[in-house]
């Protein structure tokens, strides 16, 4: 198999289905970027799967949905789709994937992103994507790192 090909170009840290943390899609060109996003994610609980754009992103999910809860896109990425492509699919395809679209140099116009997802700019901090991730989150999904700040910040 080719190094380029979908399925050897993303790197899975979800170790398997039986694994009782909820697994992350990070998807970014940037490699810095996307390594940072999924270090937040990790350490909000979230095993986490990455893709370098939104093509391979789509092979993915396509392949690992059953198990992923959460997509963190950026926008602009080489490929045939987007960030704003990619939420939009994803949305459609699997509707229990919550989704943040996050960059620092294009915001969204009205009907880009699907109305479940969620915009931050870039650059983001571990505490605004973890506070997005608290609203957007059913409690059932939440990692339990992220669940347990949320209740000791709201503890008297």
């Amino acid at each position: 198999m080719e190094p380029s090909s979908p399925i050897t170009t993303y790197r899975c840290i979800c170790e398997s289905v039986s694994h009782p943390e909820p697994c992350a899609l990070v998807v970014d060109d940037d490699g810095l970027i996307r390594m940072d996003a999924m270090d937040i994610l990790q350490d909000a609980g979230f095993r986490t799967f990455e893709a370098s754009d939104g093509d391979k992103a789509m092979t993915l999910l396509a392949r690992e949905h059953a198990v992923i809860v959460l997509l963190f896109t950026d926008v602009q990425m080489p490929g045939t789709r987007n960030g704003f492509a990619v939420a939009r699919e994803t949305a459609s395809r699997w509707p229990h994937i919550a989704i943040v679209v996050a960059s620092g140099h294009v915001r969204p116009e009205p009907g880009e992103m699907p109305e479940v997802a969620r915009f931050i700019g870039k650059p983001f901090t571990s505490d605004m994507v973890h506070d997005h991730l608290r609203d957007i989150l059913p409690d059932g999904r939440k990692p339990a790192p992220l669940r347990n700040r949320e209740q000791a910040g709201s503890a008297p």
